[in-house]
């Protein structure tokens, strides 16, 4: 008598599901802490999409920003050191860092990855730059808004279905119908956390851009000339040289092979022009014997 019960309940649970996801999907926000993220504006509007602006529509959008910094220091070990205490004081951390030592009186390199609050990513570029000359400076966004969307509705759908199940728990009285329960319960729990763990991360991402911060010594210059027409004559005669140079390879590798092979092919047409000849001799003598 209790199985109407159940399917009246697993209809109720997938209705609720789906009202979940619709409800979710409205909602544009990550749930959590660290749920505000930067906000990109219209492209209208005069604020920088790097530094978290929130945007002045009722849609915030969530960006994850990414970049590259390439600065050159006197001494970048040292700089590495301030550039530390610069992200940390704008809240920020160094998930990545990587230090080589000068040789031969030449000054060391460094190179951090920078988790920065994306708020203050530009006071913080700012405060960067002047630890020696910028050579480069780059930075990229990615709209993640759909994807923080589609977590929220899912995870809103998971939790009232999860409560739904444990209050329809509690009421059950048959084994079987517990054990069932209680393994779907299992089952949405472990999605529902694994749904929570990616919200986290993609939370993080939004609230903290990433920039690799490259230190290089200040007599290094970053190449920015392009190819002109002897670059292009050069490369086009080392290719000519290659070319030619690994033909004649090719030919002295291949030339006992095709010796060889001539040397047969030779013996056999002068065996197949013997025995044609004497084939034909037999002929004749075959013939001057039957003529009367």
């Amino acid at each position: 008598m209790r199985r109407p019960t159940i399917v009246l309940a697993a209809v109720l649970l997938a209705t609720l599901s789906l009202a979940g996801c619709a409800a979710g999907g409205s909602s544009g926000s990550i749930a959590g802490p660290n749920a505000a993220g930067p906000a990109v504006p219209k492209s209208d509007s005069g604020g920088s999409a790097s530094s978290g602006t929130v945007a002045k529509d009722d849609t915030q959008r969530a960006v994850v920003i990414t970049g590259q910094a390439v600065i050159a220091a006197k001494d970048p070990l040292a700089a590495a050191a301030s550039a530390t205490r610069i992200v940390t004081d704008a809240g920020g951390r160094v998930d990545g860092r990587t230090e080589q030592a000068g040789t031969g009186g030449a000054a060391g390199t460094a190179t951090l990855t920078l988790r920065i609050p994306s708020a203050k990513l530009d006071a913080t570029l700012t405060a960067l730059e002047r630890l020696g000359r910028t050579d480069r400076v780059t930075t990229s966004t990615s709209d993640v808004t759909g994807q923080t969307q589609d977590l929220d509705a899912r995870i809103t759908a998971l939790r009232t279905t999860i409560q739904r199940m444990l209050e329809l728990e509690q009421r059950s009285t048959d084994t079987t119908d517990l054990i069932q329960l209680e393994t779907a319960i299992g089952d949405r729990q472990g999605q529902l956390e694994s749904l929570e763990a990616q919200q986290r991360g993609l939370a993080d991402q939004v609230a903290m851009a990433t920039i690799t911060l490259q230190l290089v010594p200040a007599g290094t210059a970053v190449r920015t000339t392009t190819a002109g027409f002897g670059d292009g004559l050069a490369t086009g005669w080392s290719s000519f040289v290659a070319f030619w140079g690994g033909f004649l390879v090719v030919t002295g590798v291949m030339l006992p092979w095709i010796v060889t092979m001539a040397l047969v092919a030779a013996i056999a047409l002068g065996v197949l022009a013997l025995v044609r000849r004497r084939q034909s001799a037999e002929a004749r003598m075959r013939s001057r014997t039957a003529s009367p």
